[in-house]
């Protein structure tokens, strides 16, 4: 089997060149694994030869091969190249995070991660809804985000799972009577947060139950970010909720369940 070549990955000049220096990468390193299985030493000068772009076009070498070195440079910024030890000049190797993400799909899947770093998210969607995201089912990970929001105002109200999206949110942060809500922000701040949550889960959540919606990248992580920090706030207000009863009710006092809230 010949070696491969960037050109044998990508025959078309016009379709790399219309690659961003990320997109583009995923094909500098599966080429650049390959070299290296091969016994090739790897070297940024050398990489930038012309013997790089000669299967091109003659027209099109300058161009590709500033691509070629932007996505060089973007391999390096990531960690997935890395100086080698004991040489000096441009001599590098493909890292273990790079053999991990050397095919296409998983380099993808790699700069999707980087679009909704795992930590940044409240744990319920770190464990259910982060891998999802990864694997490109968008429209799944919303609906799921969203349907943990929804389970997790039910356990903080003390709903039954007859109760659900919409009026749900706004019984539980009803700005009156609602178990969730604070008595210690004026009405208004508090009729804002229930229209949000109802809002959301309205928008969010139901849409995506019903039937297949198409969303981007970028969207979906505005929306996951949103539901996280809807989870965050159902969690403080259930902290505060709970330690105001305990303090009216004493150690003998009735669960909030038991008193209907």
């Amino acid at each position: 089997m010949p070696p491969l070549t960037i050109h044998s990955l990508l025959p078309d000049p016009e379709a790399l060149l219309a690659l961003e220096p990320e997109e583009l990468a995923g094909v500098v390193l599966q080429y650049l694994v390959s070299a290296e299985n091969e016994g090739t030493q790897l070297n940024r000068y050398n990489f930038g030869l012309p013997y790089t772009v000669q299967e091109y076009p003659t027209e099109h070498h300058d161009r590709i091969s500033k691509a070629l070195m932007e996505a060089w440079m973007w391999l390096e910024h990531e960690g997935l190249l890395a100086p080698k030890p004991g040489t000096l000049g441009e001599w590098v190797f493909v890292t273990r995070r790079g053999r991990q993400v050397a095919t296409p799909k998983d380099l993808e899947r790699y700069r999707r991660g980087n679009l909704l770093p795992r930590e940044s998210l409240h744990p319920r969607l770190a464990q259910k809804v982060w891998a999802l995201f990864l694997r490109g089912d968008y429209d799944v990970a919303v609906f799921q985000a969203f349907k943990e929001v929804e389970v997790r105002v039910r356990e903080a109200g003390g709903y039954s799972e007859l109760d659900l999206g919409v009026d749900l949110m706004r019984k539980a942060f009803h700005w009156e009577d609602g178990p969730l809500t604070d008595s210690r922000v004026p009405k208004q701040e508090r009729e804002a947060l229930a229209h949000l949550f109802a809002g959301a889960i309205g928008l969010y959540k139901n849409p995506h139950s019903h039937r297949k919606v198409t969303i981007e990248p970028q969207e979906t992580v505005e929306m996951i970010t949103l539901a996280s920090h809807l989870l965050g706030i159902t969690d403080r207000r259930d902290r505060v909720s709970s330690s105001s009863v305990s303090r009216q009710n004493g150690p003998e006092g009735s669960s909030p369940h038991d008193r209907g809230l």
